[in-house]
């Protein structure tokens, strides 16, 4: 792996708490260009009802505000779960520099299970596992509660 900040990851950690705490499913992601966070984003698919309200998602969705651009050239993504294909289609769509991820989903990920970065034009750069225990803790945390 990479010499990657941490702190970026800490501080989508910090968006998967809110997620946690709001009752939805514990993700979070931050969008980061020049050093700088330019979007954040949780899950909010709950309090919606809307599908999209992934924590990618809504992190691209702030950052393209700040920037006024879709096109995310240059910037990087850091997320506390592996993207599902929803969220990895639209991270190749921004064209996003690079992909950050803490812990895999190998029953819905984006990467492992649907490999959405092989194939075509995929030119995203991804990194995997960063605090991977620290993002794991959380969803099954998460999880756990659910079933009392």
């Amino acid at each position: 792996m990479a010499n990657l900040d941490t702190s970026f990851m800490k501080e989508a950690i910090a968006e998967a708490r809110i997620a946690f705490d709001m009752g939805e499913i514990p993700v979070g992601a931050v969008v980061v260009k020049d050093g700088e966070i330019i979007g954040r984003g949780h899950n909010t698919r709950e309090k919606d009802s809307d599908i999209s309200g992934h924590a990618e998602i809504n992190a691209l969705r702030d950052a393209s505000k700040h920037l006024g651009s879709w096109d995310l050239s240059g910037c990087t993504i850091y997320v506390t779960l592996e993207p599902c294909a929803m969220c990895a289609g639209a991270i190749l769509q921004s064209r996003l520099r690079t992909l950050v991820y803490g812990q895999e989903d190998l029953m819905e990920g984006g990467l492992s299970k649907y490999r959405l970065f092989e194939h075509g034009n995929a030119s995203t750069l991804v990194e995997g596992g960063l605090l991977r225990e620290e993002c794991a803790a959380l969803l099954s945390d998460f999880f756990k509660n659910l079933r009392k």
